[in-house]
């Protein structure tokens, strides 16, 4: 029992700092400003879901479906960035509201609703919180600790799903804790921080972009 709670510790220390979870908060707080408490919270659920889903087939199939589809780790950089920049993009330069008829603005609200709930996956789960290099080091540490003696086999095999379950938790209850702050900032502030995540949304998806290039570089030096 020792050994899975360290190796659980273990895991939430290596996981959490490259998950971050408070930068996802900040994100969510960006993009449901004009959401309701039932919506926020329904993308909160999802979003939990959903980063527990991506770490458990990271974990036990990550590197079976790259190799499948050809995917590398700097393609997986590369595409998150440039999806992370497009949705930056959107929040820093959002769409002016126009007078609309009736029943274009029927249109526009449903859209706008189907948008709301598909960013529980994108950017909520992935890229933000279950990101690359998440991905990368669930990859890499599956093929090292399945042929490691550091930890009983038992231990290997239970403590992975536990780990990305308390993750999943922990991102659960701290997007839940958007209401209370959303009532605290108020409409101007939630503009204020969409538009900043915006800008930061762009630099990281740069980032990524970056980083997948320099390994590609790297790798045919």
């Amino acid at each position: 029992m020792l050994d899975l709670i360290k190796a659980i510790g273990l895991g939430l220390i290596v996981i959490l700092p490259l998950a971050n979870p408070l930068t996802t908060v900040v994100l969510f707080l960006g993009l449901s400003g004009q959401m309701n408490s039932a919506t926020r919270n329904q993308i909160a659920n999802k979003t939990s879901l959903y980063v527990f889903i991506i770490l458990m087939v990271a974990w036990y199939a990550g590197q079976l479906v790259m190799d499948t589809f050809g995917i590398s780790i700097p393609g997986l950089r590369i595409a998150g960035g440039l999806i992370v920049a497009f949705i930056g993009f959107r929040m820093l330069f959002p769409q002016p509201e126009e007078d609309q008829s009736r029943e274009v603005l029927i249109k526009a609200v449903k859209e706008t609703e189907a948008s709301k709930t598909s960013i529980a996956f994108v950017p909520l789960a992935m890229p933000s919180t279950a990101g690359p290099g998440t991905i990368a080091m669930l990859i890499s540490s599956a093929s090292t600790l399945r042929h490691a003696n550091e930890f009983p086999a038992w231990v290997i095999l239970v403590a992975p799903p536990l780990i990305f379950l308390l993750v999943a938790i922990i991102a659960w209850v701290c997007l839940r804790s958007t209401d209370k702050i959303m009532r605290l900032i108020g409409k101007s502030g939630i503009d204020a921080i969409s538009r900043l995540m915006g800008f930061l949304l762009v630099c990281m998806g740069v980032q990524f972009i970056i980083n997948g290039v320099l390994e590609i570089v790297a790798s045919i030096r």
